[in-house]
Parts: structure tokens; sequence; C-alpha cells
């Protein structure tokens, strides 16, 4: 099998990454790629937002299956022109990546199929602000409807907030053209976990569970991010609402894009909040979250390649989703001032020191300069191992994180402790 991964983030290493050691892939290339990529497989150049240059590349290459990393070039309707000429590739069609490219689109869904959601409004004119933004009390969670890499959600503590939050997105001055219409909704309590399927249109088949840090700093203070770190543990979340979240969420979603004439194909990330009245939809994604799917590959066995391929076929192969036992942790190095301004082409240095000590290290924001790694973007690194208990896990990826450096260099220092406070870490 030979593969092409779309994407030059962390997630998309670690997919290329893993798909690169089944034993039937004899080839995986990823576009473009990152500094770290380039050294575990091949990365070449292309503009990822232009559907039919993907394609072509995929028909030059000869590549048996190509997988989408990132939600952009799905809303630019990649997936629709592979399938046009033919192309295997997993990924859902732009209409059916509506769910994240407008969250308002996914409101609406999970009204028609009848999927538990926090309650809601849409604000489209700034004149409407103070009649809408308080309808549900305080705090209220305010949600750019567009794709904002991440960045495009709020929670207001009051009405004075909530006001400016709501007058900068719908003039462009927070996240631009992506919240020129605000979602407006209740705030949810309770522990947010990211619940991750493959499906092939038909079928479908849940992955391990993960659960993410998104704001900037450690206890959950600073704004909010594309990913600080995760983790990977089957104390995440039990037996009985892991399958109340595929009775009464996956299925009714996937049920419903269905009746719309849009099968889902693809990863969908169904992000929830375990709140006092059960699972509720957060979010929902089109493709595997990040960093997630670090701690998520890190440990998953069996033939990843194989489970993709299937699924491009439409012959999805539940069979082959096969779980290493233990935990997986994946800590984010991010540059100084992200999620704000920051700078770029800072060298790294550490990372033999930190794979030496058991941990891989996926680059997210990374490039090359005279064959140096040097920095990219605002997430610049996941370094993500695994162990016999969470603890072992994030001990290891803590003693590798702080052998990098980088000027300006920043992580959280407490990724995985609500695992470690419940009792699910265990070890030592």
């Amino acid at each position: 099998m030979r593969a092409l991964v779309i994407g030059s983030g962390g997630r998309e290493h670690a997919i290329a990454w893993r798909m690169s050691r089944d034993g039937g892939t004899d080839r995986v290339d990823l576009v473009p790629g990152n500094a770290g990529a380039a050294v575990d497989v091949g990365c070449l150049p292309g503009n990822i937002l232009d559907p039919a240059e993907m394609a072509s590349l995929a028909e030059y290459l000869g590549t048996s299956c190509t997988v989408v990393g990132p939600e952009a070039p799905l809303a630019a309707g990649v997936a629709d022109e592979f399938l046009a000429r033919g192309l295997p590739i997993v990924g859902p069609s732009r209409a059916a990546a509506l769910l994240e490219a407008s969250k308002a689109f996914a409101k609406e869904i999970c009204g028609e199929a009848g999927v538990p959601t926090a309650e809601w409004a849409l604000l489209e004119d700034a004149r409407d602000i103070p009649s809408t933004v308080g309808r549900f009390g305080y705090p209220v969670a305010l949600k750019a409807d567009g794709l904002a890499a991440g960045k495009g959600v709020v929670i207001a503590r009051d009405e004075s907030e909530a006001c400016a939050v709501a007058a900068d997105m719908l003039a462009g001055r927070l996240v631009g053209t992506a919240g020129s219409r605000v979602v407006v909704e209740r705030f949810l309590e309770g522990d947010e976990v990211s619940f991750m399927v493959l499906s092939d249109g038909r079928a479908h088949c849940a992955l391990p569970v993960t659960r993410d840090h998104k704001r900037a700093l450690d206890g959950d203070r600073g704004p909010n991010t594309g990913g600080m770190g995760a983790y990977c543990d089957d104390g995440i979340i039990d037996a009985a609402t892991r399958g109340r979240v595929v009775d009464s969420i996956v299925e009714p979603v996937l049920a419903c894009m269905r009746a719309h004439g849009t099968p889902f194909r693809g990863f969908l990330y169904c992000g929830l909040m375990l709140s006092d009245e059960g699972p509720q939809v957060l979010e929902f994604n089109v493709r595997l979250g990040d960093p997630e799917t670090q701690p998520l590959l890190y440990r998953l066995e069996g033939g990843f390649s194989e489970l993709l391929a299937s699924a491009a076929r439409g012959e999805l192969d539940c069979s082959l989703v096969q779980a290493a036992e233990g935990s997986t942790a994946c800590v984010v190095v991010a540059s100084g001032g992200y999620p704000g301004k920051y700078a770029t082409g800072l060298p790294v240095s550490g990372l033999r020191h930190a794979a030496a000590l058991g941990a891989k290290v996926f680059h997210a924001g990374t490039r090359l300069a005279s064959g140096v790694p040097v920095t990219s973007g605002g997430r610049v690194l996941g370094v993500t191992a695994r162990g016999g208990s969470l603890r072992e896990a994030l001990n290891t990826a803590y003693a590798a994180t702080r052998e990098i450096r980088f000027e300006g260099a920043h992580y959280r220092t407490d990724i995985g402790r609500s695992g470690l406070r419940s009792g699910n870490g265990g070890g030592s």
C-alpha cells in the first residue's frame, strides 16, 4: 500500500508515522509535512487547499489511500474531488464537513436527530447583542460559527464581557470572517472528553477515548488554544457511558446525515461534556483531534493503514481497532506568546535526548532551515509517551519535555492531572 497524508501538523505527523509502521504499507508521503515528519516519512510540497492539485498528486503517486488531517481542505471539497475521480480517501464531503465548518449547522443536526446538547441561539446582527447574549445566564459560551483553528470559543463571565466579545466576533476583530455569525450557548459544567469514531458512511467503529486540555495555562486558565496536551486512558469513561454516547449521539447523527443525502465518511470527533444530565455535545469536528491523535495513535496497535483503507472502500473492518494495555499522554510545547503573537524561526534542540528517554516527539509547527529544525507555528511539538499507567506515561512525557529547548518555549505542567485525581492513573 502507498499512502498520502494531507496536512502539516502534529496530528498529520502522527497519522503518517503510525501508517508507516504497518507491515503492508510500502510508503507514506505527507504533504506538506514538517521537520519531524521528514525524518519518519516522505514530505512533498503542495497547496492542500487546492482539491484538484491534491487529487492530481494522488493520481501521480498511485496512492492506495489518502487521509485528510485538517478541516480546511475538507471544507474546501477535497474529498468531493477525490471521489469524483474514483480515488480512495478518508474524509467527509464538503456538505458533511459542515458539521465542523458551521456550528449553527451542527446545532441544527443535533436538534433534528434528538441529540443532547446545550440550549443555544444564533446571533447575526450587532443590534441583537444585548437581547441575546444573556438569554441563558452567565457564564455563557460564545462560539464563532465558522472555522477558527480552535480559537473561536470564549466563555464570558458576565454581561459586559459577553457583549464585548460578541461585538468583536461579529466585527471580525477576534477570528475574522469565522465570527460573522455567533452561536450563543448555555454554559455546561462537567468533564470534557473527546470521543472519536471512524465511519465508512454506513458502519462505524469507536476509537479509544481521549481527554484534551484546551486552555493555555495550568489550572485551565488563560485563553483557549488548539490544545496544550491530551491523554488516552481507559478510565476516562466507563463502558455504560461509552455505550450511551454511541446510542444517543453517534448513531443518531450518522443516521441524520444519511437521511440528508450526505453520508458521513471519515473521522467524526464528538467533543462532549459529561454533565450531571449525561453526555452532551459541545462540538463536532470532521477529523481527528489535535493533540488527541498523538496519544491515541501511539496507543493503537493492529493494522491502522488497513483500517483506513477499509473505510475508504466502504468496507469498514472494526476488528482492526486494537488498543495496547496501559495509557499514553502528550504534552504540547508551544511558542512564547501562543495563542497570541509569537516569533518563528527559532532553533529547536534536545530532540534526541527526549527520544532517548522513551518518548516520541511529534512535530507540529516546525520546518528545516539548513538542516536544523526551527519553529514555524504556535504549537511546536507534541511530546508523547506510554506507560503501564497514566502516571508512568506522564512521568516519561514530562521528563522528555524538559530536555527540549527553544527560546520562549512553554508548556502546561498539569496535563492528565484530572485523570490522576480521579484514581485512573494508578502506579507511581
